[in-house]
């Protein structure tokens, strides 16, 4: 297990992502969380305790550094097989024939629209990168408070994100185990999913198209 996480932070140390990764500030309290999640991940302990609220940690704050943290990783698995998915192969964002989903941001696009695959997933890191940077959404400054709308925001950027690893998984799932990264997909996929159901950051229906891998990935 602890070999399998060595490889799995190596794998996800990468340079290689769709979008520049966001990372914090060395010396605050993110970067500090960031780390302490970091080390614990690649401690190769059970994922389900993983994603605990370490013991007098803020939760909006382990929140903050887990929205970032998938971010970055689901970015980087999106990058590993970008090249193979375009607006030609994959012409609506979709996991398999029952679910599509349309992108609508209240500003480019007022009214939910289909488009492309990778139009929605660069429209998706884009918005997303939007607001981990805004720090009235996300403060970065000790004493300064969350807003009201803060959990219902990263609830949906969660609920956004994890629709790429619907896309990937039932459309290019053939393409990671070709490069090889199908285990460490596996792993981040299971971290992501044990920390949006530890916070009910994730509604139930959201996530029914993964239903039956997500089964037997956490048996």
């Amino acid at each position: 297990m602890k070999n399998m996480a060595l490889s799995f932070a190596s794998f996800f140390s990468r340079d290689k992502t769709f979008r520049p990764k966001k990372k914090f500030d060395v010396g605050t309290i993110k970067y500090n969380l960031h780390k302490q999640a970091n080390a614990t991940l690649q401690s190769g302990l059970d994922l389900r305790h993983v994603v605990r609220l370490p013991p007098d940690e803020d939760g909006n704050d382990w929140i903050a550094v887990h929205v970032v943290d998938f971010f970055n990783r689901i970015n980087l698995i999106y990058g590993t097989i970008c090249d193979y998915c375009t607006e030609q192969s994959c012409p609506t964002m979709s996991g398999g024939a029952k679910y599509e989903y349309h992108w609508c941001d209240g500003v480019q696009y007022k009214k939910p629209t289909s488009v492309p695959a990778p139009v929605y997933i660069s429209l998706l890191m884009e918005w997303t990168e939007s607001h981990i940077n805004n720090e009235n959404l996300f403060p970065i400054k000790i004493g300064v408070p969350f807003p009201k709308n803060y959990f219902a925001t990263c609830k949906k950027i969660l609920t956004r994100l994890f629709r790429v690893f619907v896309h990937v998984y039932i459309h290019h799932f053939d393409k990671l185990v070709a490069i090889g990264a199908e285990a460490h997909v596996n792993t981040c996929y299971k971290h992501f999913y044990y920390f949006v159901t530890e916070f009910n950051l994730i509604d139930k229906k959201e996530l029914e198209p993964l239903k039956d891998m997500t089964v037997h990935l956490i048996h």
